[in-house]
């Protein structure tokens, strides 16, 4: 890619504003990983159908793999770096907890992606997990774990009343 192609974009990214010079059109996922260094957010498939490239944007799941780095400028981007930065956040401790992890491949989109139904629905049923979470592919199976470590994250937070 030629310097021609490449403009500045300001982002906001797990709150600290990034100035980085990419062609406007690049996936966020590659902005990300490649020229900030959170390699926490996965590749996947590239389409958008694995969830392995979950990241929030104003707090909405979002797959960084299909979003141009140029359409989430100024808004907030909160990646698995960002909820994992001090281990306190629910969704991160319930994971722990439950032991969720297998080969831990998909787990930051997994967890990303979890947050968001959190922020949806405080107290989700096993259906609604089920449904909301459909989205992010586990190679390794542990669903039945991921629906634990939900339900944990869930208590968490209901107790500590956000």
């Amino acid at each position: 890619m030629s310097a021609a192609a490449r403009a500045p974009v300001d982002l906001v990214v797990n709150g600290q504003r990034r100035a980085v010079l990419v062609a406007p059109d690049m996936p966020l996922l590659w902005v990300l990983r490649d020229t900030l260094g959170l390699t926490g957010t996965k590749y996947g498939c590239g389409r958008g159908l694995c969830g392995a490239c979950s990241v929030l944007v104003d707090g909405a799941l979002t797959r960084a793999c299909l979003v141009a780095v140029a359409a989430v400028a100024g808004r907030q981007i909160t990646t698995i770096e960002g909820l994992a930065a001090d281990h306190d956040h629910p969704v991160v401790r319930a994971w722990i907890e439950e032991q969720v992890p297998q080969c831990g491949y998909c787990q930051p989109g997994q967890i990303v992606a979890a947050t968001a139904l959190l922020r949806e629905r405080p107290l989700p049923g096993d259906e609604e997990i089920t449904r909301f979470m459909a989205g992010n592919v586990c190679r390794c199976g542990t669903y039945v774990r991921i629906r634990r470590a939900i339900h944990r994250a869930a208590g968490m937070i209901a107790a500590r009343g956000q």
